[in-house]
């Protein structure tokens, strides 16, 4: 069986009707508003880790979507309280949905670095996928930027590489049915022990922002660089938690230096033409009009 946890999220979503879709495969997900299995949604709540042992059972292949909506030492605790639980009831491979190298200079890289060591001490089989950031999340962050005509964002000349979370979504389902056919079959899993950098292959800086918002909402739109702490106070107004704030900080700090950089990938192992990043943004930014 395959088990994804953290299916009331996009991408855990996405994974989950994916494997579904995807035929001959016993497929689960998880949630911590899990129906109890009746509808294919076993409870899996890593703020209750009583919960996991039990909604592990019978899993071969766990696909663990990051829980990263909290302070830092919160996800560690969730992480680590799933990989025990993992071991605990038998779990022969986890699929871990990290975060990609362009990544590390980010503050949510901490909790994923910490989780691929965790997860390299245990007992079973690892495949890790570090996903590059979302195309639809940057596209949210500019909408929250603009007012009026503009968009203001502490970006500088900086850009960010991002990718469409439904290619990472189809990479993790390719992954985790391929892994589970190899230990179906008894044979060497071809994913096992690998980290795939699953980088996008498109910058989007303050002035592509933009052009795709000119395009999208039907008014010109321009891009006006301020400082963090214009930022700050904005994000700080918005009603975004303290941790929340932080890190949207550090994803345009380290964007803005330039050191948001896409350092090439395995996207196209897995994917012959991933969808255009730029369109996919686009796309995000009409549907809010």
């Amino acid at each position: 069986m395959i088990l994804v946890t953290g299916v009331s999220g996009a991408l855990g979503g996405s994974i989950l009707r994916g494997l579904r879709a995807h035929g001959g495969l016993e497929v689960a997900g998880g949630s911590r508003a899990g129906d109890g299995g009746a509808g294919g949604v076993r409870l899996v709540d890593f703020d209750r880790p009583r919960t996991l042992p039990g909604a592990f059972a019978g899993v071969d292949v766990l696909v663990l979507v990051s829980a990263g909506y909290a302070e830092d030492d919160v996800v560690l605790a969730r992480h680590g309280a799933v990989v025990r639980a993992a071991a605990e009831a038998g779990v022969r491979h986890v699929v871990y949905t990290s975060l990609a190298g362009s990544g590390d200079p980010l503050s949510i890289a901490l909790a994923h670095r910490w989780t691929e060591a965790r997860l390299a001490e245990a007992p079973f089989e690892v495949t890790v996928l570090r996903n590059g950031l979302y195309a639809e999340l940057l596209a949210d962050l500019a909408l929250a930027g603009t007012v009026g005509d503009v968009l203001a964002a502490p970006l500088a000349d900086g850009a960010m590489p991002v990718v469409a979370r439904d290619d990472l979504a189809d990479v993790a389902v390719r992954v985790a049915a391929e892994t589970h056919a190899d230990l179906a079959a008894g044979r060497p899993r071809r994913h096992a022990g690998r980290t795939y950098e699953l980088e996008g292959e498109t910058a989007l800086g303050g002035a592509d922002l933009a052009a795709l918002l000119t395009e999208a909402l039907g008014r010109p739109v321009g891009y006006r660089p301020v400082p963090l702490g214009e930022a700050r106070a904005a994000l700080g107004a918005s009603g975004l938690e303290p941790y929340q704030v932080g890190h949207t900080l550090s994803l345009f700090s380290a964007a803005g230096a330039g050191l948001m950089r896409s350092r090439g990938g395995d996207l196209r192992a897995f994917l012959d033409v991933p969808r255009p990043a730029a369109r996919v943004v686009a796309a995000r930014l009409a549907s809010a009009r």
